[in-house]
C-alpha cells in the first residue's frame, strides 16, 4: 500500500506537492490524503499566505459564480439556497463514543454510526470540484493562546470567508513542523445546482471533538460551513476544559475611563440581546464581537479574539443606530454581502435599512420584486432574516490594534447580558467570581420574540450564552467556569445587563443608546471609582453617578422615576426566575452542589427582604 506521501504525489500538480511538502508534518499529509481519496475532487489546490494566492481566492469566487461584483470596490453578494439559509441545528452533532452522552441539551450521536454516515455521503462529493488545502492560525500567530487549523473546501465562497475572518496559516505550520497539533475541517458543497448546494436533505454537519475534526456536507451557509467558527469552537471547548483555560461566545471591547485609561471587557449575549450593539458603542474599541479565549497570565486574566473579521447579522443594520457598521459597509472595503437583495445598479439593500424597498432585485429566491410569494404563498421579503456581511475588523473606525497583541489584553469585566421583561434590572454587578458565573452567567436566559416561531416572551435557557457550543457535559463546563475563577490573583469583576426591561404597560424602560452609560458605569466599577448599592442579587449603581454619566455621556437628563422604574428590586420575578434555574439544574446530571447552594442563597435573601419590605423594593431601601 502506498503511503499518504507517495499518493499525494500522484494526484498532485508538483507545484502544489512541493507546497504541501514544505510543511513537515506526516499527520497533515494523511489528513490531506484520506479526504482527498474519499471525496474525490478534480484538483487539490494548496493556498498559501502569500498575496497573489489570495487574489487568485478573491477573483476565482467570481469567476465560479459563488460571488458576484456589486458596484462598490470590493464588495460582492453570495447567494445560497432558500433551503440552506441558517445553522442546521438538527444535523449538527457531536459524535461520542459508545454510550457516552453529554445530556438532553446537547445534540449527539453515536460516533461510529455518524463516521460511517458522513463518509458514505461525502464518497465523491467532490467530483467535478477542486479542493483548497487551507491553513489558519485561531487567535494571534505566535501566541499562547494560537492554535493551528486546516480546512479543506471545494467552494471558494468558503475560502474567501475565511480569508477575511481568520488570520493566515500557511507560515505558522511551517514553522511548527511535525509538533503542530492542529484542528481539521473537511467541507463538501456536493451537487451544484445554479451555484448553491442542490442536496440539502443530505447535509450534515458533525463534530469529533475528540479526535478535532469537523465534517461539513452538503451545504454553503457560513455558519454550517466555515469550520473555524462554531464548530471549531466546540473543538476548542473541549480542548480548554482539559486544558483548564476557557473558549467563550464573547466580544472583547475597550471601555473608556477617566483620562487615557481604557478597561477591556468580555460579554456574553445570546442572539438579539444586544451584543453586536454593545460591542460596537461608538468611541469605544472593538477587538471582537464573537469568540474569545481567555487564559490566566500571572494571575490575571488575559483575552483575544479568535477571529480577525465579522460574519454579522445585516438585519436591522441602520445610520442611527449601528453608524459605524452602516458607514463601513458603505466604504470601499473587502465585504462579502450574503442572502440580500442586489439592485439593477450593483447596490445591495437589506431589511429594515433606513432607504426605500427597491421595485426589483436578484435575492436568495430568485427575481423579486414587492409582495411576490413562495410555494406556500408566503410572502417573501427583500432580503432573509439572516442575511450577513462578512467584513475585516480593521475596516472599522472603532478598531483596536491590540487585536493582534499575542498575549491578548488584560480583562478587568465579564459582561452577562440576556432579554428579560420582568426581573433584571438593567446592570449590576455580582458580589463575587462565583456568585456572578451561577446567578448571571449560568442563569442566562433570552426571552424569545416576536420573530421566533411559537410564543413570544418564553424565557430560552442559555448559560453563557453557549449552550448550542458546548462540547462536554454542561456540569463540567459550569465547574470548569467556576474553578477558573478560584485560581486568579486578580479577579475581573462580573456584570449583568439587561436592555428589555418593561413596565406594566409594556413599554420598554430603556432606550437603544442607554448602554453606553452601562458600560461607563462598569468601567468605573473595575477600578472603584462608583460607589454602588448593595442588594440581595448584587451591587446596583448609586442615582447620582447614573445621573452625571447620563449627562456627560449622552447629555440627556435622566430623572428619580428612571431609577425609580428601572432599578427598584421586583422580588417575585426574580424569585420565579431563580427557582426556574434550579429546577433545570436538577435536570442537569452531576451539577456542582456549589450552584444550588449559591441560587438557594439568592432566593432566601430575597425572601427575607420580601417579607420586611414587600414586592417591590425602591433602591433608597438598600442605601
Amino acid at each position: 500500500m502506498s503511503t499518504s506521501t507517495d499518493f499525494l504525489r500522484q494526484h498532485m500538480n508538483p507545484a502544489h506537492f512541493d507546497k504541501l511538502m514544505a510543511i513537515d508534518n506526516p499527520k497533515l499529509y494523511d489528513f490531506v490524503a484520506e479526504y482527498v481519496e474519499l471525496c474525490e475532487p478534480d484538483n487539490i489546490i494548496v493556498i498559501t499566505d502569500a498575496p497573489d494566492d489570495l487574489k487568485m481566492i478573491r477573483e476565482k469566487a467570481v469567476a465560479d459564480g459563488e460571488e458576484i461584483k456589486l458596484k462598490i470596490a470590493g464588495h460582492t453578494v453570495h447567494f445560497e439556497s432558500r433551503f440552506d439559509q441558517a445553522r442546521d441545528k438538527e444535523n449538527t452533532r457531536l459524535l461520542l463514543g459508545k454510550g457516552k452522552t453529554l445530556g438532553k441539551n446537547i445534540n449527539s450521536m453515536d460516533k461510529e454510526e455518524g463516521e460511517k454516515e458522513i463518509r458514505t455521503i461525502m464518497q465523491g462529493i467532490m467530483k467535478g470540484h477542486d479542493v483548497y488545502v487551507r491553513f489558519f492560525c485561531l487567535g494571534p500567530v505566535d501566541s499562547p493562546f494560537s492554535i493551528l487549523a486546516c480546512q479543506l473546501t471545494d467552494s471558494t465562497y468558503v475560502c474567501h470567508s475565511l480569508d477575511i475572518l481568520y488570520r493566515q496559516g500557511y507560515e505558522a505550520f511551517r514553522k511548527a513542523g511535525r509538533s503542530a497539533s492542529f484542528f481539521r475541517i473537511v467541507h463538501g458543497q456536493g451537487e451544484l445546482e445554479n451555484n448553491v448546494s442542490k442536496n440539502v436533505d443530505k447535509r450534515r454537519i458533525y463534530i469529533d471533538v475528540e479526535d478535532e475534526i469537523v465534517y461539513s456536507a452538503n451545504t454553503q451557509y457560513g455558519g454550517n460551513t466555515l469550520g473555524l467558527k462554531k464548530l471549531s469552537m466546540r473543538l476548542a471547548i473541549k480542548r480548554a476544559t482539559r486544558e483548564d483555560w476557557l473558549c467563550e461566545h464573547m466580544f472583547v471591547m475597550g471601555v473608556h475611563g477617566p483620562g487615557e485609561r481604557v478597561t477591556y471587557f468580555t460579554g456574553a449575549f445570546p442572539s438579539l440581546c444586544g451584543k453586536t450593539s454593545t460591542s460596537m458603542i461608538p468611541g469605544e474599541k472593538i477587538v471582537g464581537d464573537d469568540i474569545a479565549y481567555l487564559r490566566q497570565i500571572d494571575g490575571r486574566v488575559r483575552a483575544v479574539n479568535v477571529e480577525k473579521g465579522m460574519f454579522g447579522i445585516i438585519m436591522g443594520v441602520n445610520s442611527k443606530d449601528d453608524p459605524i457598521i452602516y458607514k463601513t459597509l458603505h466604504s470601499p472595503n473587502e465585504i462579502i454581502f450574503s442572502n440580500v437583495l442586489m439592485t439593477d445598479d450593483g447596490n445591495v439593500h437589506w431589511i429594515d435599512k433606513d432607504a426605500p424597498v427597491p421595485d426589483k432585485g436578484i435575492n436568495y429566491a430568485g427575481e423579486w420584486t414587492p409582495g411576490k410569494k413562495d410555494a406556500k404563498g408566503n410572502e417573501i421579503p427583500p432580503s432573509h432574516k439572516n442575511a450577513r456581511f462578512t467584513l475585516s475588523l480593521d475596516c472599522l473606525e472603532n478598531y483596536d490594534p491590540r487585536l493582534e497583541d499575542p498575549d491578548g489584553v488584560d480583562v478587568g469585566g465579564v459582561i452577562y447580558g440576556g432579554r428579560d421583561s420582568y426581573a433584571w434590572m438593567p446592570v449590576r454587578e455580582a458580589f463575587d467570581w462565583v456568585h456572578g458565573i451561577i446567578t448571571i452567567g449560568a442563569a442566562l436566559e433570552s426571552e424569545t420574540t416576536a420573530a421566533t416561531l411559537g410564543q413570544e416572551g418564553v424565557p430560552k435557557f442559555n448559560p453563557m450564552s453557549n449552550l448550542d457550543f458546548v462540547s462536554v457535559p454542561l456540569s463540567e463546563y459550569i465547574r470548569s467556569n467556576l474553578d477558573f475563577g478560584t485560581r486568579l490573583q486578580d479577579v475581573p469583576r462580573i456584570f449583568g445587563v439587561n436592555y428589555f426591561l418593561k413596565d406594566e404597560t409594556g413599554r420598554w424602560l430603556n432606550e437603544r443608546n442607554d448602554k453606553a452609560v452601562w458600560l461607563k458605569w462598569m468601567e468605573l466599577r473595575v477600578h472603584g471609582d462608583a460607589d454602588a448599592i448593595r442588594t440581595p442579587v448584587g451591587f446596583i449603581p448609586e442615582f447620582e453617578d447614573l445621573q452625571r454619566l447620563f449627562r456627560q455621556v449622552l447629555d440627556k437628563v435622566y430623572t428619580e422615576e428612571d431609577y425609580m422604574q428601572q432599578f427598584s428590586l421586583r422580588i417575585k420575578p426574580f424569585i420565579s426566575k431563580i427557582n426556574r434555574i434550579i429546577d433545570i439544574y436538577k435536570e442537569v446530571p452531576n451539577a456542582p452542589a456549589v450552584v444550588f447552594d449559591t441560587l438557594n442563597a439568592e432566593v432566601n435573601r430575597l425572601k427575607d427582604v420580601q417579607s420586611e419590605l414587600g414586592d417591590l423594593v425602591a433602591p433608597s431601601k438598600f442605601g
